[in-house]
C-alpha cells in the first residue's frame, strides 16, 4: 500500500515572542501575573502570557468606555473601512495565523488553514458590509449600539469565535473587551496586533488574557453593557445568574449533543463522510458535533461497516502535517474528561471500537472511537463529551428518530440524511435544534445565523440576526 509521506507546514512563518502582555487602549501592558501556554501536541511551552487581575479589567473597561462615544459616532461607512482592513490583513497573514492556531490549539493545519481562517476573514468582510446598512436590518429605523461588550470565547475555535463576536460588535458601533480561553490565548493576541496594523482607534478592542476569575470579573463589571459567552453550559448558567437583575444584555452559545439521523434511503457513502466530519472534525471539540448517530435499523449493519472502514483511514498525529485528519486534544484536563466518559460507556455495557492507531508518546491524544449498543440511558448518550467519541443508536420509524433526537437537554444542532426532500423537511420541522443540516454537517457561513435552544443557550450569532444582540 502507498503511504502518505510527511508534509509538515513550517513553523518558521510564525514568530512567537518569549512573552505577551495584555492589550489595553491600543498598547500591550503587563498584567497582575502570568501563565504559560503549551502546544498540546508536544506539551512544549510556547510562551508566557500576562494574567489579568481586577485592576487590569478596570482599565480595559474604562478604555472601551472612553473609546465608545467617538467610535459609535463614526458613520457606518467609516467603521466599515476598518473592518474591511482587518479582513484583508487576516487574509494576508492567514498562513501565519493558521500555523499559530494549530500550535496553540492542536487542530490539524488543514482545518485551521482551509476552514477557520477563511471563515474568520469572511465574517469581518460580511459585517463590514452591514455597518452602513443597519437601518435596513429590520431592527428599527434608528438602531443604536449598546456600549461596551464583554466577550468570553472558548478554546475550540479561538480565532473564529473571536470573529463571530468582534465583527458584529464593531459593525454596530460597540467597543469590546474580549477574554480568550486560558489554553489558547495566542491568536487573540496576534489579532490585537492586527488591530494596530489596521489603525483601529485605541480602546475599541481590548484583549485580556487569563483564567476563569478574569472572565468572571469582566462579566460582573458594572461598566459592561453586553455579555456574549461561548462555552460550557455550567459556566453559562453562572454567567446568567450573575447578570440577572442588571441592565446587561446577554447571549449564550453553550453545549450540545447533536443527533445525526441516517434514514434507510440515505446515500450511505455520502452519509458516512458526513458522520466522520460531524464527530471527528477538530477532534470532536465542536459544540454542535454530531455525537449521537441515529441509524435506521434496516441499514445499521451497512452504515456501521462503512463507517469503521472509513475510520480506519483517519490519520492521527502531528497537527502541522498537512496529511493529518485528527490532531491533539487541547489540554490534559479535556483529555481526562474524554477518558472518564468513554470508560463510563464501557462500564455501562456499550461496545467500544477504535481503529488500529499508534498515538504519539508526548502530548494529549485520543483515538477516534465509536460506541454501539448504546441506549438513551447511557452517560455517553446524554452528556457532552467534547471529543472524538461517537455513540450509535438505532430507530425504526421517523417518529422514533425525532423522539430520540429531541430527548436531550440540549438543542444546538442536528443532521438529517435522506434521499427524500419531503422527509427532510418534515423531520427538520419537528427537531428542537437551532441548526438542522440536510445531507451535510458542520457547514458554516457568515450570512447564516447560529444558536440553540434549551441548555444550548439563547440568542443568535452570524447573519443579519447576529446584529440584533448588539443593538438597542
Amino acid at each position: 500500500m502507498f503511504e502518505y509521506a510527511p508534509a509538515p507546514e513550517s513553523r518558521s512563518v510564525v514568530d512567537i515572542a518569549p512573552s505577551y502582555g495584555l492589550f489595553i487602549d491600543g498598547q500591550f501592558e503587563p498584567g497582575a501575573g502570568s501563565f504559560k501556554t503549551v502546544n498540546p501536541a508536544s506539551e512544549e511551552v510556547l510562551t508566557e502570557v500576562a494574567l489579568a487581575g481586577p485592576d487590569d479589567v478596570e482599565r480595559a473597561v474604562a478604555a472601551a468606555r472612553s473609546a465608545f462615544e467617538p467610535w459609535s459616532a463614526l458613520p457606518g461607512s467609516e467603521r466599515a473601512k476598518y473592518l474591511f482592513r482587518i479582513a484583508r490583513i487576516i487574509q494576508e497573514r492567514s498562513r501565519e495565523l493558521a500555523v499559530l492556531e494549530s500550535l496553540d490549539n492542536g487542530k490539524p493545519i488543514r482545518e485551521s488553514r482551509d476552514v477557520d481562517l477563511p471563515l474568520v476573514a469572511a465574517h469581518f468582510f460580511y459585517y463590514a458590509g452591514w455597518a452602513d446598512k443597519l437601518r435596513y436590518a429590520g431592527f428599527g429605523t434608528d438602531p443604536r449600539p449598546l456600549g461596551v461588550a464583554a466577550q468570553v470565547i472558548p478554546w475550540n475555535f479561538p480565532l473564529l469565535m473571536l470573529a463571530w463576536k468582534v465583527a458584529p460588535a464593531l459593525a454596530t458601533g460597540n467597543t469590546v473587551v474580549l477574554k480568550p480561553a486560558e489554553t489558547t490565548p495566542l491568536s487573540a493576541l496576534f489579532f490585537a496586533d492586527i488591530c494596530r496594523q489596521a489603525d483601529l482607534p485605541a480602546g475599541v478592542v481590548n484583549i485580556l488574557t487569563g483564567a476563569g476569575d478574569t472572565g468572571r470579573t469582566l462579566v460582573e463589571h458594572p461598566g459592561v453593557d453586553k455579555v456574549a459567552f461561548t462555552g460550557s453550559t455550567e459556566v453559562g448558567r453562572q454567567i446568567a445568574r450573575s447578570v440577572a437583575g442588571t441592565r446587561k444584555r446577554l447571549t449564550l452559545e453553550l453545549g450540545g449533543k447533536a443527533a445525526n439521523i441516517v434514514f434507510d434511503d440515505a446515500p450511505i457513502d455520502q452519509a458516512v463522510e458526513g458522520i466522520v466530519n460531524g464527530i471527528f472534525f477538530n477532534q470532536g471539540h465542536v459544540c454542535c458535533a454530531g455525537s449521537r448517530l441515529l441509524v435506521q435499523e434496516s441499514v445499521f449493519d451497512e452504515v456501521l461497516e462503512s463507517l469503521k472502514r472509513r475510520m480506519a483511514t483517519l490519520r492521527v498525529g502531528d497537527p502541522l502535517d498537512k496529511n493529518t485528519d485528527v490532531g491533539a486534544i487541547n489540554s490534559a484536563e479535556q483529555l481526562e474528561r474524554i477518558r472518564t466518559l468513554s470508560d463510563a460507556g464501557s462500564q455501562e455495557g456499550a461496545e467500544r471500537w477504535s481503529p488500529p492507531c499508534e498515538l504519539p508518546s508526548q502530548g494529549f491524544w485520543f483515538a477516534p472511537t465509536v460506541f454501539t449498543g448504546v441506549t438513551q440511558a447511557h452517560r455517553i448518550a446524554r452528556e457532552e463529551i467534547f471529543g472524538p467519541v461517537l455513540s450509535v443508536l438505532t430507530f425504526r420509524t421517523p417518529a422514533e428518530a425525532i423522539e430520540k433526537a429531541n430527548n436531550t437537554p440540549y438543542g444546538l444542532s442536528a443532521g438529517i440524511w435522506s434521499d427524500k426532500g419531503s422527509r427532510i423537511l418534515a423531520v427538520a420541522d419537528k427537531l428542537r435544534a437551532g441548526v438542522v443540516w440536510a445531507n451535510t454537517f458542520n457547514k458554516f457561513d457568515p450570512t447564516s445565523p447560529f444558536g440553540g435552544y434549551k441548555e444550548s443557550g439563547y440568542g443568535r450569532e452570524g447573519g443579519r440576526h447576529g446584529l440584533e444582540a448588539y443593538l438597542a
